[in-house]
């Protein structure tokens, strides 16, 4: 899965109104290092650093395996606690239960001690399915002091283990020996933690306890509604919510409950849920779009009236939002009023740049481009705006379905701003949707040879060629590189699985890609974790997986590949039913 390389409102933002984020590039791949070992030198420093650089070159290639045994020499070398640790995790990393092992006990000999160690034993004896020493070990880093145990504890029971299930037995032993601390953050976390692990009668466990042992804590009723809403008693959940003063909250809590009504579909109780308390442009922004989502133009037209009141002082963002709220209600001189009106600050690019957009809604397609050709010969214009503008010329060529126009945008852009990741990266992906994946590839190597050190870079050029092509090793290897420095980010833990899946390790790739749907709603996870499922023979959760994956985003490329590959319908027959005379 692709994974974002920066936060802008860029791309997203100018093609759904109130989108805040940018699809981000993949990256290419730096030249593979021969990792023979180095011939020995005589000098003690040298042999010190001899195998620390073998083990980073081993990292810079995504040989996990290799980089955990240079690491571990080099701790043996050097006596250094730090690098004993090192080791320990890329050890983990890798799967290497002998590696692990060694480098632990390595780490506890050197003077390793407290929570790090205890939580890197538990890890390693979940991995082998040792359930007595988890047990131990982690009631053990859950007497630590502070919150740094409980934390920890929480990390390894997260993505420790190979198998969900263990996870899940583990914890209970933990809730019912009274292990957890009185404390209701901890608390909180293992209940998530318990919905994520699928495992219904824990959850009861969980919130039962809770509620003996903070009684009217709305963040309990929170924990308590998403149980009932996991379980498809969507009602009760309602109730529950239902249940929680949104006046007598704070704002993080109040944003939280309205979450929870977002989750369960009801984006109308969401956005009144916001509108008590305090109010700032961020809660504006955000009921808008929920009005927006909704279909409610008569809701979002009086979130307009109400603003627009308020708009004679020239605030920016104020009238930045205006101008999405009109866009949005196809109030097209409007939205141009206020983005002309926008008088400075980063706001003012982001308005020209939704101005080309209601020009292009208006079918004036070149004014919409004259504005964005201004922009980039101004140079008043912030690079980051003008290459922006080069950025969003190629989605309205997109649009228009003029392939020749797009890349000439990208050409002009590039000339404009030599090798910047963000061009190479949009024009990759435009060379992917025409299954031109050589010069994808290309583009995303550039990228790589400029900072090969962007994880997302590794992570989407694994992905792309695990997905695209047949050079899985390769793809593990850029993967891994990912892996090592975001070890839990949801996006590459997705690709890990993808691409372990097509290497023939499907048991490996369920587990990952339940590890990465857990952590991140999203279409092309769930389509991945459906299509595995599919493939084992899971076929009625794997049903259940791509129906959520349609609810989650019914256009997604990645879904629609994969119920192709099943063979079953792209869209929800009438009847709720699945197609079988369709299914293989």
């Amino acid at each position: 899965m692709t994974h974002p390389i920066r936060s802008s409102l860029l791309i997203l933002a100018l093609s759904g109104v109130f989108v805040p984020a940018v699809a981000a590039p993949p990256e290419p791949l730096v030249e593979r290092v021969a990792l023979t070992p180095p011939g020995r030198s005589d000098d003690p420093v040298v042999q010190a650093l001899e195998p620390l650089m073998a083990a980073e070159f081993a990292i810079q290639s995504g040989r996990l395996e290799e980089a955990a045994g240079w690491y571990l020499q080099a701790a043996r070398d050097t006596r250094d606690p730090a690098l004993a640790e090192r080791a320990t995790r890329v050890a983990l990393l890798a799967k290497d239960d002998e590696s692990t092992a060694a480098a632990l006990d390595l780490w506890r000999r050197l003077g390793g001690e407290g929570s790090g160690v205890l939580s890197a034993q538990a890890a390693l004896s979940l991995r082998k399915g040792n359930e007595r020493a988890a047990r131990r070990e982690l009631s053990e880093l859950l007497a630590q002091p502070g919150s740094d145990g409980w934390r920890q504890a929480f990390g390894v029971l997260a993505t420790g283990s190979h198998d969900p299930r263990l996870s899940a037995r583990v914890l209970d032993y933990l809730v019912r020996r009274n292990r957890l601390p009185q404390v209701l953050d901890a608390w909180m976390a293992f209940g998530g933690l318990a919905l994520r692990l699928d495992s219904p009668e824990l959850v009861e466990n969980i919130v039962v306890r809770l509620i003996d042992r903070f009684p009217g804590e709305p963040r309990v009723a929170l924990l308590r509604a998403g149980q009932l809403r996991e379980a498809g008693k969507d009602e009760e959940a309602r109730m529950m919510l239902d249940g929680i003063d949104p006046t007598a909250q704070g704002p993080l809590l109040r944003q939280s409950l309205a979450n929870e009504y977002e989750r369960l579909g009801d984006l109308l109780r969401a956005e009144q849920t916001l509108a008590q308390g305090p109010q700032d442009e961020q809660t504006y922004a955000i009921r808008a779009s929920l009005l927006a989502r909704a279909e409610d133009k008569q809701a979002l037209a009086g979130l307009y009236d109400e603003l627009s009141e308020g708009a004679a002082r020239p605030d920016p963002r104020r009238r930045l939002l205006l101008g999405q709220i009109a866009e949005f209600l196809e109030r097209h001189d409007e939205a141009l009023d206020w983005y002309a009106g926008v008088p400075g600050g980063p706001q003012r690019w982001q308005a020209r740049l939704r101005s080309a957009n209601v020009l292009h809604e208006l079918e004036r397609g070149d004014e919409a481009y004259a504005t964005l050709r201004d922009m980039q010969a101004d140079a008043a214009v912030p690079d980051d705006a003008r290459r922006d503008a080069y950025l969003f010329e190629a989605v309205l060529r997109q649009r228009d379905k003029d392939d020749a126009g797009e890349l000439d945008t990208f050409a002009r852009g590039l000339a404009a701003f030599p090798d910047d990741p963000e061009i190479l990266y949009a024009r990759a992906l435009a060379w992917e949707r025409r299954d031109d994946i050589p010069r994808a590839e290309a583009d995303f190597r550039k990228i790589l040879v400029i900072d090969p050190e962007s994880t997302a870079a590794l992570n989407a050029l694994g992905y792309t060629l695990a997905d695209r092509t047949d050079r899985y090793q390769e793809a593990l290897e850029l993967i891994n590189r990912a892996r090592a420095a975001e070890p839990d980010n949801a996006a590459i833990i997705d690709s890990y699985g993808w691409v372990l899946y097509r290497l023939g390790r499907n048991k490996e790739a369920v587990i990952e890609l339940r590890r990465a749907l857990s952590m991140m709603e999203d279409a092309e996870i769930a389509a991945h974790l459906a299509e595995v499922l599919w493939v084992m023979g899971e076929r009625d959760e794997a049903r259940r997986i791509f129906d959520k994956a349609r609810t989650i985003d019914p256009e997604n490329r990645s879904l629609r590949r994969a119920l192709e590959a099943v063979g079953l319908p792209a869209d929800v027959p009438e009847t709720g039913e699945p197609d079988d005379e369709a299914l293989p």
